[in-house]
């Protein structure tokens, strides 16, 4: 089993907060837009760090983190995408991604609109943690936790940061 804090779109900002659930995880992912590589520095420090750019990174980030993520969590299949849309209103590369070999989780962030639901047309969880950070139009700082215990995404909650 494996505890997951999961964020996105820190935009440059870090707080004790987020590091503080950082120490009860066993990897942080984050979805992009981090903004500066200190933000990276900060989690690395804490716990192993996978994550792809977003649109906000500078080209540092984007030699260190890919586009797009694939990788295998215990017996999950996870796919990451910072600019992935949800289920019904997937981006073009999100949707050639999934066709060609469907997650068993799909991530991704750029919204700031936090999401959890199921997509049933290709079987597969879908989230977006909202922001972490600071900037954009969101009214509360959000991030996720959950467990991957083999193929099961369990025990999945919502952390809310505060107000903007």
């Amino acid at each position: 089993m494996k505890k997951i804090l999961l964020l996105s779109d820190t935009h440059s900002y870090m707080d004790e907060r987020i590091l503080e659930y950082a120490k009860n995880a066993d990897e942080i992912w984050h979805c992009g837009d981090f903004g500066s590589l200190e933000v990276i520095e900060a989690l690395e420090k804490i716990k192993p760090v996978r994550g792809v750019y977003g649109n906000i990174d500078n080209e540092k980030i984007r030699k260190i983190f890919p586009e797009v993520l694939r990788f295998k969590c215990e017996e999950a299949e996870v796919l990451m995408i910072h600019i992935g849309g949800y289920p019904g209103k997937y981006s073009p590369l999100a949707k050639k991604e999934i066709a060609e070999n469907p997650p068993k989780v799909f991530i991704s962030g750029h919204s700031h609109i936090l999401k959890a639901m199921f997509d049933q047309k290709n079987q597969l969880l879908h989230l977006n943690p909202g922001a972490a950070g600071n900037q954009g139009w969101h009214k509360v700082r959000t991030m996720m936790r959950f467990e991957i215990n083999g193929e099961k995404i369990e025990n999945l909650e919502v952390i809310e940061l505060g107000k903007r």
